[in-house]
């Protein structure tokens, strides 16, 4: 971080000072979340940001008196550790052994007596319930505060009230009623009359109503209290056309203001309400204890299974994107001889998917990284960092879009002239390492994490691998990064089931030198019964060839190279149709050469 911006970080550290003094608190803890447990935030709750400079989608910051320091994952090491530069705060790198977790740092940092606050609005019971536990026995005492970046954060930005619009029934595929009875089924199965649905986008699928309030998650800012005797949509009225207000009531949801939830409960009485295990503690404490019951939203796992209408849309919104990438890859060796940056790619593929007119934004921000950029997993060129893209190494493209009936994500790693045998290994590595989770045969039901290792078999063999989690779900137009489900090493036991999409992104990341990423979206499908129960099986659902030339053919397998010619057969089949106009011969020719089977 530059001196400027480092000394404006230190200004807004010593005004959140001030504001501990005068509540007498000894450490402040700001998560970058919102009242919602949001992964990517309106910019109202972007606290965690604005208080460190770290912009990445994970981390946590804490506050002393006297220092300052902030957790984040692998993704982001070398990241924050260029943010960070010159600025208060001291970079833990979570995970790793030697990295102390939030609590044992501040029984280090505080002593007995000491107070740690934590904001109510953006702290789940659960999450205070566990950092009591770890304070306590120092001494050291938690209180849930209330939002101090109401003092602190000067012009801080207004709750959002975007306007929303109405996912039509054919690409939702089933109706709000249909879900709220499913819901509302579900909660009654744990012995609640009612449910508070808490996470954007689980609001967002039930209602069928899409929002843009979140960079590129098309969700908007509200809570839904459902319940036998009537259903209550709470969020900014201003966002709601007329419309939308006739679709709620033909739904029978009624609506009131966002902080409306105290109101809404005294009018509907439920007896007992079924609130998600990710709720704030601020909307837990309108719940008196024997009237709530903590589970895991219903909506997240419903939400992650996609019904006929979906798995359409998102083949559908697949075969545009395919023709996207194709059109940029083939033009791209001319732009990188006439000096294309690494802002400059993510303008041009932008602009080329911009060309559908079902395209409705990007659903995260593209990482065009060249040569030792790779290396920062989730690098984003800004003109202080931008390079040209050299004639050699690699460029790793991971982008992304929103379209009106489905959510893209996608990741190639691009030669762009000469290779080291290094980088062809690697390359080759990751390649074997997406190939085998492509073809995984699983039962039905087994978790990502007893999956994941197809991924990193061939690269533990080298004694190599990487930090981040290999797959996650992907939204209906809906948010790019979905649960419940996860393919990872660290244990993750939401089910994998028919009907889900997942990525399959494995990558191998090399300091200071280059990275390869190779991710496809797929689509969890039936691979038949035996004796032994269901099985299951990976469909690609991304499609776009992946790159031949680097590949050391000696280190894939006859099964690898047959199912990669299979999959670049289904890309040209699929693709081909669509690039036959006369604008787009150079992109065809492309594509054949680019999908010419193995030897």
């Amino acid at each position: 971080m530059d001196t400027a911006k480092a000394k404006v970080i230190a200004e807004r550290v010593e005004r959140l000072r001030e504001w501990m003094r005068r509540e007498g608190l000894g450490a402040v803890i700001i998560p970058s979340t919102d009242p919602h447990g949001s992964e990517y935030t309106p910019q109202r709750w972007e606290s965690r940001a604005y208080i460190s400079g770290f912009d990445g989608s994970a981390g946590t910051a804490v506050v002393t008196l006297g220092t300052a320091a902030l957790w984040t994952d692998s993704r982001y090491y070398l990241y924050a550790a260029d943010v960070l530069e010159g600025t208060p705060f001291v970079l833990m790198r979570d995970g790793l052994p030697d990295t102390p977790s939030i609590g044992e740092w501040l029984c280090a940092e505080l002593g007995a007596g000491d107070t740690v606050g934590a904001d109510a609005a953006v702290m789940t019971p659960a999450g205070a319930e566990a950092l009591r536990s770890a304070l306590g026995g120092s001494g050291i005492a938690l209180r849930l505060t209330d939002d101090p970046f109401d003092s602190v954060w000067e012009g801080r930005p207004a709750v959002p009230h975007c306007a929303v619009e109405v996912q039509p029934l054919e690409y939702a595929g089933e109706s709000c009623r249909s879900k709220v009875a499913r819901l509302l089924s579900a909660a009654a199965a744990r012995g609640a009359d009612a449910l508070l649905l808490t996470a954007l986008d689980d609001i967002a699928w039930t209602l069928n109503l899409r929002g843009q309030d979140v960079e590129y998650n098309p969700v908007f800012v509200a809570y839904l209290l459902l319940t036998a005797r009537g259903s209550v949509l709470l969020t900014p009225a201003e966002r709601l056309t007329p419309d939308v207000r006739r679709y709620l009531e033909s739904e029978n949801i009624a609506t009131a203001p966002y902080d409306g939830l105290s109101d809404a409960l005294r009018r509907l009485d439920p007896h007992i309400t079924m609130l998600p295990d990710k709720v704030n503690c601020r909307v837990a404490e309108l719940f008196a204890p024997g009237r709530r019951i903590f589970a895991p939203s219903p909506a997240e796992s419903m939400k992650a299974v996609k019904n006929d209408a979906e798995i359409a849309g998102f083949h559908s919104a697949m075969l545009r994107d395919g023709v996207a990438m194709v059109r940029f890859l083939s033009r791209l060796d001319d732009a990188v001889a006439r000096g294309i940056t690494e802002m400059g790619v993510d303008e041009m593929l932008t602009s080329l998917r911009a060309r559908d007119e079902s395209f409705r934004g990007l659903s995260f921000a593209t990482i065009a990284a060249a040569g030792a950029h790779a290396a920062i997993v989730h690098y984003e060129a800004t003109p202080a960092t931008d390079v040209t893209l050299p004639r050699r190494g690699f460029l790793l493209l991971d982008s992304g879009a929103q379209y009106v009936d489905g959510t893209t994500d996608i990741t190639r790693t691009i030669p762009l002239g000469p290779l080291t045998e290094e980088e062809r290994r690697v390359y080759t590595l990751v390649l074997k390492g997406h190939i085998a989770l492509s073809r995984c045969v699983f039962p039905d039901g087994a978790s990502g994490t007893q999956i994941d290792l197809a991924a990193r078999y061939a690269m533990w063999r080298e004694r190599m691998n990487y930090g981040h989690g290999t797959g996650h779900g992907v939204g209906s137009r809906l948010n790019v990064h979905e649960g419940p489900h996860q393919i990872r090493m660290n244990y993750m036991p939401a089910p994998l089931r028919e009907g889900m999409t997942v990525t399959d992104e494995p990558g191998l990341y090399l300091a200071g030198r280059f990275g390869v990423r190779t991710e496809n979206t797929l689509l969890i499908a039936p691979a038949g019964e035996s004796e032994f129960g269901s099985f299951l099986q990976f469909e690609p659902l991304t499609l776009c060839p992946i790159a031949t030339t680097p590949i050391v053919m000696s280190m894939l397998s006859a099964d690898e190279k047959a199912w990669l010619n299979d999959y670049h057969a289904t890309v040209r089949v699929r693709l081909a149709p669509l690039l036959s106009a006369s604008e787009d011969a150079a992109a065809l020719s492309w594509l054949k050469a680019a999908t010419e089977p193995l030897p």
